[in-house]
């Protein structure tokens, strides 16, 4: 064969193998990045000219890159009684809430991962979020929108967390709002932290109860 031809068959295989995914954190960025990742796209990265699509098939890589590597800082969490669940999807919409945590105390989560580039800092200026000199705020536009969507469907107060993995913050936490933006080596002190009161009486089994009815895996319901 040729090796256009190797290419391609390559490129094809690779393509199909990343469709058996199985459901879990960053399932969804990756699902999003493997469409993009078509066999002519993928052929195209092969031999090095940039598309669109593969441009865009890289940040949906990178976004389910962060979303896993805070699921591997939750499992001590999960061992500490809290519930945690990945990759949920709203009841309209295309929208998903990366993480969702319950602690013991029955306070309710929402994380957002984001894995920007380490060599410009996370700053908060006139109450907006900034990544080196690009003013960023409207990317937390999509964890408003989760926030106030979970806290209406569960009926209770929902607080809001992003977590930075490898952009460097001015720091140890910002807050935009009401979102609180934390380094990734912080956010389980953080958290835990935040779970002290809950600003509702609901016992943590009967809102997780409500949580997996209400906002089903992402991917079942795609």
């Amino acid at each position: 064969m040729t090796l256009l031809v190797v290419l391609v068959v390559a490129a094809a295989v690779a393509w199909y193998l990343q469709d058996q995914q199985r459901p879990g954190a960053g399932s969804s960025a990756t699902a999003e990045a493997r469409r993009l990742r078509t066999p002519l796209v993928r052929l195209a990265d092969l031999v090095g000219i940039e598309t669109a699509a593969g441009n865009r098939a890289r940040r949906f890589a990178e976004g389910a890159a962060g979303e896993k590597a805070t699921a591997v800082l939750l499992r001590s969490l999960t061992r500490q009684g809290w519930i945690v669940l990945h990759d949920l999807a709203l009841p309209y919409g295309k929208a998903n809430v990366d993480h969702l945590l319950i602690s013991p105390t029955g306070k309710v989560f929402i994380l957002d991962s984001k894995r920007w580039s380490g060599r410009f800092f996370v700053f908060v200026r006139n109450g907006r979020l900034w990544h080196g000199k690009v003013d960023v705020d409207d990317r937390l536009d999509g964890l408003r929108y989760e926030t106030r969507t979970v806290a209406n469907v569960l009926g209770i107060p929902v607080t809001p967390f992003v977590v930075m993995h490898q952009a460097p913050m001015n720091g140890d936490s910002l807050s935009v709002g009401d979102i609180r933006i934390v380094p990734a080596a912080l956010a389980v002190a953080r958290l835990r932290a935040a779970s002290r009161y809950p600003g509702h009486s609901e016992k943590q089994a009967l809102v997780a109860a409500r949580a997996k009815r209400l906002l089903p895996s992402y991917g079942s319901n795609r």
